[in-house]
């Protein structure tokens, strides 16, 4: 009786143990959450390299820019943002268009050369670029933005590895600064929307 009470609580504290581990786990990796109060301490400047040479955030002040970052293997939440970024940016007028600029920054240079992103924007809107850089470049940018990313092994696939990451369009106001994240879940309308808003207000 004795020695199975013993196991009982060894195996409380083992559960115990395990599921502050996981809390720790999921505290340190979340990404930052982005609201009112910290947001004027996120974004900036940055630079990446495409593949026609490097490209900074500065290059585009005087426009709004739509920025999301993800890698070009990702197979569902990187193709549906950039799919509501190309058709917001199709609603646009053409003078709009002249005033509106998507940058895809890749957090997985192993895979995605300049070349290879470059290929990989021009399928969705000629008004992408695809951006990367060595790692410690990247992950400042991430960062930066409050993002999160991680390489996840998979034994039983020919990728080898995918990128969890978090899904976030960054919109960046005419003079540079972070105006506000908007979720993956975001409708190209409501992108659109907030778009038109910062270009009023150039």
């Amino acid at each position: 009786m004795k020695n199975s009470t013993l196991s009982t609580l060894r195996i409380l504290l083992v559960l115990t143990l395990l599921m502050f581990i996981g809390l720790a786990a999921v505290f340190v990796l979340k990404p930052q959450s982005v609201n009112s109060e910290n947001i004027i301490t996120l974004g900036g400047d940055f630079t990446l390299e495409s593949n026609q040479g490097p490209v900074s955030l500065s290059d585009y002040k005087g426009k709004v820019v739509a920025i999301y970052i993800g890698y070009a293997s990702c197979p569902d939440v990187c193709p549906t943002a950039l799919a509501v970024m190309t058709q917001a940016f199709k609603a646009l007028t053409e003078s709009e268009k002249q005033q509106v600029a998507g940058l895809f920054i890749s957090v997985d240079p192993e895979r995605d050369t300049p070349e290879k992103l470059e290929t990989y924007v021009k399928f969705f809107s000629p008004m992408l670029t695809g951006i990367t850089g060595d790692q410690s470049r990247i992950d400042k940018v991430v960062k930066q933005y409050g993002a999160f990313y991680r390489k996840v092994e998979l034994t039983d696939s020919a990728m080898g590895y995918a990128v969890d990451h978090s899904s976030r369009i960054y919109l960046i106001d005419t003079s540079g600064k972070l105006y506000k994240p908007l979720f993956h879940n975001t409708s190209p309308t409501q992108l659109l929307t907030e778009m038109r808003t910062l270009i009023n207000q150039s």
